[in-house]
């Protein structure tokens, strides 16, 4: 009588481990790989990069915003190539 319970048993407890892990793996796939921490980008952190960019040290400017970010080395490869600098304002009239 045993051996029927214990099968039994064993099933749910596998039927409840496999719906944890679904569970578990659809949370982690709804996490963007590449989101930015802490909020985004500070302006002094464009700045920074843009300067890095102009003096041709496209790498550190990679790896500043990688460090600030968080984000994956291609995401901020692709980022950093498209900064571009600020266009100059209008003058006041």
């Amino acid at each position: 009588m045993s051996d029927p319970l214990l099968i039994l048993a064993v099933t749910i407890l596998a039927a409840i481990i496999a719906i944890a892990l679904i569970i578990w793996a659809v949370r982690i796939a709804q996490r963007p790989r590449n989101a930015l921490l802490h909020g985004g980008l500070s302006p002094e952190l464009l700045t920074r990069a843009l300067e890095l960019k102009a003096t041709d040290q496209f790498d550190q400017a990679v790896f500043l915003v990688r460090g600030e970010t968080g984000l994956s080395h291609r995401a901020a490869t692709r980022l950093v190539r498209k900064l571009r600098p600020a266009p100059p304002a209008p003058p006041a009239l």
